[in-house]
């Protein structure tokens, strides 16, 4: 997923606005079709994080929604289209509710904690339905080739390199030991995070996540962390 926080920005890279005055007339088709394509996407990304984004159709969508077919054909271009986007609205979703809260801790082993306990909320809320959108359909597309899977591998490929960056900060700042291999780390951790969203959602058992952060609290301490730094005594 997508990591970095959008630069706000007012038209081009200095700030410079090169478009039409704030006074400008809105374009009502333009805000309308933002408007649909936003509802299209909220729907889609739900659906595809319980049945997967090959089970998407156009005909379905538009049957629960005030869009038609034509209309959300014209809004992606046909149905690879629309699971791309699909892709890129559950990133950006994901970063809401797990990268964005966990900026608040600071850089190192604090926000890979941080990262660490948002996912695990994110997962127990139900951001989507179907528990973490992107478990759903990395395990759905891992066998395929094409576009949506490029983007699905990114998707995977951004996430674990942020949790590895933090990683390695904290390696840096001394709060990990020296030989910590921080690829091996990141690989730990999604693995526990994964068992438990793929527990909670088979087994109906919310008790998984309290041993996934168990888990990793372990992983992390084996590696000089200390409890303090991970909200707690060690357990």
């Amino acid at each position: 997923m997508t990591t970095a926080t959008p630069t706000p920005s007012s038209g081009t890279p200095s700030g410079t606005r090169t478009g039409p005055p704030d006074d400008a007339p809105t374009d009502g088709r333009r805000v309308r079709g933002d408007r649909s394509r936003r509802a299209v996407l909220d729907l889609a990304v739900q659906d595809a994080s319980v049945r997967g984004l090959e089970a998407l159709t156009l005909g379905s969508l538009a049957a629960r929604l005030p869009v038609n077919k034509s209309g959300i054909a014209g809004l992606f271009g046909g149905k690879e289209g629309l699971q791309l986007a699909a892709v890129e609205h559950a990133r950006g979703m994901f970063v809401d509710a797990v990268v964005v809260p966990a900026r608040a801790a600071a850089p190192g082993l604090a926000r890979l904690w941080a990262l660490v306990v948002r996912w695990s909320e994110y997962s127990r809320r139900r951001v989507f339905e179907g528990g973490c959108f992107f478990r759903t359909v990395e395990v759905e597309f891992d066998t395929q080739d094409g576009a949506v899977r490029d983007a699905v591998v990114a998707a995977h490929r951004d996430w674990t390199s942020y949790l590895r960056r933090h990683a390695e900060l904290a390696v840096g700042a001394g709060e990990l030991a020296a030989d910590t291999d921080v690829d091996q780390l990141a690989f730990e951790i999604t693995a526990m995070l994964n068992a438990a969203n793929d527990g909670s959602l088979l087994l109906g058992d919310d008790a998984v996540y309290t041993r996934a952060l168990a888990a990793v609290r372990g992983a992390l301490e084996s590696r000089g962390a200390e409890p303090a730094a991970l909200g707690g005594a060690s357990r």
